[in-house]
């Protein structure tokens, strides 16, 4: 039954996601948006739903440490599956699409978008993180509102600045073949809508497959945070990636991911630092330190080269391979 369940919210999910980059492209396209406004925060803070709600039901309708701890591993699992498997996967994808599709090996990304990303992800992911190892409760009211002002000038820089969305878009898949105009806005949000419902249905499938799954191997529920939930949760924007990364679209690919790095360094981090005692353990310091030090080498990396190699990608199945072994050692 588990694994029936996994089969068919993957195929939820699946199906929600190539709606909604379609339904994004034209939303895009529609207002005249960049390729970072549309990447980096639209389709970054849309299908980073899932995983935002982890935590929030976990801190605020269940009081008990147990359900602490998975709150806080969730938030940050988020950013360390991003940092990590999320890029695996995309340079995963640019390989094989290399070898079947005769694409570009090496990601053609606008450098100032994703390189901004990742580093404002950096600054305000490594301020949460010290907070986390200092026990000093007021810094957590001070980091709190900072880290929302951090975000909102990303948001402002990103939607001032460039990224053309020029490359050809699918029609929209709510929009009716006969009719000769373009697709009507109501159309294109209704698109969005069903397609994010589909999102978060799918995923909460799935974490719950994952979760029964995780509790009979007896894991303990900061490791099943950490490690197994944040698989499920970043689904959506793993398979968004591979779907632009087929399209050639890869500003929109990669954004896609540090953009919600950027925003889960912001928007759970404070849920965590306002509603938690938010004091890392050993193990949540440990995958964090991980994210951070695969974010900081591709940001070092894009700031010198102003481009990303597809090694650099895959090198985050390394960074996530040590997470899981030093996780599953210290939970024996």
């Amino acid at each position: 039954m588990t694994a029936f369940l996994l089969i068919i919210s993957l195929v939820i999910i699946l199906t929600g996601c190539e709606g909604f980059t379609n339904g994004i492209e034209w939303f895009g396209k529609k207002h005249g948006l960049g390729e970072g406004a549309v990447g980096s925060i639209f389709a970054a803070v849309g299908t980073a739903l899932p995983e935002t709600l982890v935590p929030l039901v976990a801190i605020v309708f269940s009081g008990d440490g147990t359900h602490e701890d998975i709150g806080i591993g969730a938030i940050l699992g988020a950013p360390f599956m991003l940092s990590t498997l999320a890029m695996f996967v995309t340079g995963t994808a640019l390989v094989v699409f290399h070898f079947s599709r005769g694409r570009e090996l090496n990601p053609q990304v606008n450098h100032h978008i994703v390189g901004r990303d990742l580093l404002f992800f950096v600054i305000m992911y490594m301020a949460a993180v010290i907070t986390g190892i200092i026990p000093v409760k007021p810094l957590h009211y001070v980091l709190a509102p900072v880290l929302w002002i951090g975000y909102l000038i990303y948001v402002f820089i990103t939607l001032r600045t460039e990224g053309d969305l020029d490359a050809e878009t699918r029609a929209l898949y709510f929009h009716r073949s006969h009719l000769p105009d373009l697709p009507h806005p109501p159309r294109i949000l209704l698109q969005i809508a069903v397609s994010l419902a589909a999102i978060v249905l799918g995923a909460r499938l799935f974490v719950s497959a994952v979760d029964s799954f995780a509790e009979f191997l007896g894991l303990p529920a900061l490791v099943i945070s950490l490690l197994i939930t944040p698989v499920a949760t970043e689904l959506p924007e793993k398979f968004n990636s591979v779907l632009w990364i087929r399209g050639r679209k890869d500003t929109l690919a990669l954004g896609n991911i540090t953009g919600a790095m950027v925003f889960q360094s912001a928007f759970p981090v404070t849920v965590g630092l306002l509603l938690t005692e938010w004091h890392l353990t050993t193990v949540a310091v440990v995958s964090a330190v991980l994210a951070l030090g695969s974010g900081l080498l591709l940001t070092l990396w894009i700031r010198i080269k102003h481009t990303i190699a597809w090694w650099m990608l895959l090198l985050g199945g390394a960074w996530y391979a040590v997470f899981v072994a030093y996780a599953i050692r210290s939970s024996l």
